[in-house]
């Protein structure tokens, strides 16, 4: 069976993630700071998996003044209103849109530390009819396979006999 290999597309949401954000912070009784929103803003203007401190890098990089303690509380805040995933790997933990994107899973390339994201309706009617039959209601799942991409499984073939043993 031939999986379709095509990007995820974003969802069409109702408010930008910023205000989502910022309705957040509202309810818990914090403010949106300058320093936040430019940080939530840089975040959802492309869609990649990142770790904190590609981030820290990312934000320096573009000239943004943000510290590194602030982008750790952040990003914890962003999970917990549910505008990023924490997705936690092998060697790292990385993040990701949750807000704005359909429901999917990954693949993590164990070598080169890659992440692929696809879709597949079999795993989530596999998913629905499991917790049917124990009569749960899921609110979502995560699906990781961990192994080795096509690149780094060409670039570390056995080049000697010994190799193969």
């Amino acid at each position: 069976m031939e999986l379709p290999r095509e990007p995820l597309k974003p969802l069409t949401v109702s408010d930008a993630p910023v205000e989502k954000f910022r309705e957040f912070l509202e309810i818990r009784g914090e403010k949106l700071t300058d320093r936040r929103r430019v940080l939530v803003e840089h975040v959802f203007n492309s869609h990649k998996h990142f770790d904190a401190d590609e981030l820290v890098r990312d934000l320096h990089d573009a000239g943004q003044k943000v510290s590194r303690a602030t982008v750790y509380r952040t990003l914890r805040l962003l999970v917990e209103a549910g505008l990023l995933r924490e997705l936690r790997l092998t060697n790292r933990s990385a993040f990701e849109h949750d807000y704005g994107y359909p429901t999917h899973d990954h693949l993590h390339c164990t070598s080169c530390h890659r992440v692929v994201e696809f879709r597949n309706d079999e795993i989530l009617r596999l998913r629905d009819a499991i917790s049917r039959a124990h009569g749960f209601r899921p609110s979502g799942h995560r699906f990781l396979i961990e192994g080795v991409c096509p690149t780094c499984s060409r670039s570390h073939s056995p080049r000697r006999r010994l190799d193969l043993i």
